[in-house]
């Protein structure tokens, strides 16, 4: 039996990530099909469904970069991502759920690029005077993978490194 964390074997992190960017291109396209364009609709207090588009990266960041050098800098980033992932020992379960969040991320994002030309974007937080950025899913897997791994990188692996010591 494979002693390895779930989302260290190859056959579940990739049906893992299969799974994430599909249901974020789905999510992507209910939006582009029934959400108006920059209208809010309400969902609870301080929680609006608001389509938009974003043409750059990280909330807009490099708008003005040519879009397939931002698709190119992405695919750097995975290929980054998927080294450190193989490359070094990860005794957390959730380092692998972590590594297996970004790319699906970033996927799902180059994904945009190439079906509308830009990154689709539809959740917005807000208050009376203050918004936050508006992003989409697969920011979302994005930002919560990358805390993930920094947490178990700083906390989880150090510890477990220690204690083999």
């Amino acid at each position: 039996m494979d002693q390895r964390p779930l989302f260290a074997r190859p056959p579940v992190a990739l049906g893992f990530i299969l799974a994430a960017v599909l249901l974020d291109q789905l999510i992507k396209y209910l939006v582009e099909a029934y959400l108006p364009l920059e209208q809010a609709v309400p969902v609870i207090p301080y929680l609006a469904l608001y389509r938009t588009w974003n043409e750059g990266v990280a909330f807009s960041f490099l708008s003005g970069m040519n879009s397939w050098a931002i698709v190119g800098m992405r695919f750097v980033i995975i290929a980054f991502i998927v080294w450190w992932w193989r490359s070094s020992e990860h005794p957390s379960a959730f380092s692998h759920l972590g590594f297996a969040m970004v790319i699906s991320g970033a996927l799902g994002n180059i994904v945009d690029h190439f079906v509308y030309g830009h990154v689709v974007d539809y959740v917005l937080f807000h208050t009376g005077t203050w918004s936050f950025a508006v992003f989409n899913l697969a920011d979302s897997f994005i930002t919560l993978g990358a805390v993930t791994i920094g947490f178990c990188e700083i906390f989880l692996n150090r510890k477990a490194q220690r204690e083999q010591e």
